[in-house]
């Protein structure tokens, strides 16, 4: 990896980030929402299920979001193939990319927990969990922003994101059996895990999330090449 391009590429995306302002609003929704949960809470506080929810809608809502929309930008204005043929490495675009919207994730996320209580996330086992679902989330949102042609076309996918990997806890809201299918299947999904980890203190379910940032990282690479080579 070349650091000088990997600077550029973050100075660039730096700009272009506070210049937009549907994504200098992404990061204000989650915030509200932990507001809005703070107010439920009392004196003990949310339930697991709830503060993980707001990490779900900071995930989904910022770091998937914002990824989507800054590839499928480039994409719009014909500038991601120049960059990608460029002498840029694969890792080097990741990279640089990744700073800006992991910067607005780690701001948007501290202060929503700020807000809702911090310390259920100050352990190494919790910490680890978080950075392989960021990772999950970040590999998503690059993997469909690559095959995007169009910033109005993001919406039509950042809508399924958020349902199904970020506001999974609230399928718990439904009224469904535990028998049910949809049950028994949100329980595999990455966030679910995560509950799952902070309730039972396994470090099962930290292998199954890195499965599921390591199945987003071969999605965007699959994405990459291709969109690398089309015509």
């Amino acid at each position: 990896m070349n650091t000088q391009r990997i600077g550029a590429i973050f100075e660039k995306d730096l700009k272009d980030f506070m210049k937009n302002m549907m994504l200098l609003t992404m990061p204000i929704i989650p915030i509200i929402l932990s507001l809005i949960y703070s107010r439920l809470g009392g004196d003990e506080g949310l339930p697991v299920p709830m503060l993980y929810l707001i990490v779900g809608v900071t995930f989904s809502s910022v770091t998937a979001s914002s990824m989507m929309t800054m590839m499928a930008e480039e994409n719009e204005k014909k500038t991601l193939r120049g960059l990608m043929l460029s002498p840029a490495s694969f890792m080097d675009i990741i990279f640089g990319k990744s700073l800006v919207v992991g910067l607005m994730t780690f701001i948007a996320l501290t202060i929503s927990l700020f807000f809702v209580g911090m310390e259920p996330f100050l352990n190494v086992q919790v910490i680890i969990g978080l950075i392989l679902l960021f990772l999950f989330f970040l590999f998503l949102g690059i993997g469909i922003g690559l095959f995007t042609n169009s910033i109005a076309a993001t919406s039509a996918y950042l809508m399924p994101v958020m349902f199904l990997f970020g506001f999974t806890p609230m399928i718990d809201f439904l009224g469904l059996g535990e028998d049910n299918i949809a049950i028994k299947i949100a329980e595999f999904f990455p966030l679910m895990q995560l509950i799952n980890m902070h309730d039972t203190e396994s470090w099962m379910p930290i292998g199954i999330v890195a499965i599921w940032a390591l199945a987003a990282a071969i999605f965007t690479f699959i994405c990459f090449k291709k969109e690398r080579t089309d015509d």
